[in-house]
């Protein structure tokens, strides 16, 4: 009769989800799945890729790594946090997903995020359309000056850009001076209707971080700190994001 060995002091392997697990505080709740699938009801990601938020939980659950970092569906993921909301666990699902995305080489992530992480990096006001300064502040006076001019009882409407010690640091999404310029109006006209002290800065400006999308810690990271200091060079006390 053949006897068995039992290995010991062998040293275990960890998974993706271990280490996922490690970062996270109280590990995520990663090992609190029920297999209810109530985090997949309300994922507007469910069935893209033949993926959902329950699926991927297992598979990461059985140590299928593989399929895990490899999988498209990290990407059609919005980051909502719904599943969190909807899981009865409160499982951190959408950290396991950026930690997935993480590890897909730079080159081979989505072109249009990486791309947009790219301007907002190589401009001034980190703006992921890649718009310069001079155009954002361009396109505020211009589109200013007609309201002013063609909107009767806005003759006072103002879209202050650098007041120094304002109360509020307004971001603004770079894609509306670009391509829908008319439709940063409304909220000046609330600003301006509540009496709110507020500014645009000509550096910071972008509200959008793509590289956080992109799973780009160190570009995430830098964006973040450019409006901060920005915020902090005008003696401002809120920065409003309106991303």
């Amino acid at each position: 009769m053949a006897e068995s060995t039992i290995e010991l002091g062998r040293e275990k392997k960890f998974s993706f989800k271990d280490k996922v697990m490690d970062m996270l505080p109280e590990g995520g709740n990663l090992n609190m799945c029920l297999t209810c699938g109530l985090c997949s009801a309300g994922c507007p990601a469910t069935g893209l890729e033949g993926m959902d938020p329950r699926k991927f939980l297992r598979a990461a659950a059985l140590g299928m790594d593989e399929e895990v970092t490899t999988t498209p569906w990290v990407w059609t993921c919005t980051m909502c946090q719904r599943c969190i909301y909807a899981c009865p666990m409160k499982i951190n699902i959408p950290q396991l997903v950026y930690q997935a995305r993480a590890s897909w080489p730079r080159e081979k992530r989505p072109k249009g995020i990486i791309g947009s992480c790219d301007h907002a990096l190589r401009t001034e006001g980190n703006s992921a359309m890649g718009a310069s300064t001079e155009d954002f502040k361009f396109v505020v006076e211009d589109v200013l000056e007609e309201v002013r001019e063609n909107q009767p009882g806005q003759e006072n409407l103002i879209a202050p850009i650098n007041k120094q010690g304002a109360m509020y640091f307004l971001n603004q999404n770079s894609r509306e001076p670009v391509t829908e310029p008319d439709e940063m109006v409304p909220l000046w006209k609330i600003l301006n209707l509540v009496g709110a002290d507020w500014t645009y800065g000509t550096v910071g400006w972008g509200a959008e971080n793509y590289c956080m999308f992109a799973a780009d810690d160190e570009g995430w990271e830098k964006i973040v700190r450019d409006k901060v200091k920005a915020v902090e060079d005008l003696g401002i006390k809120y920065w409003l994001n309106t991303e």
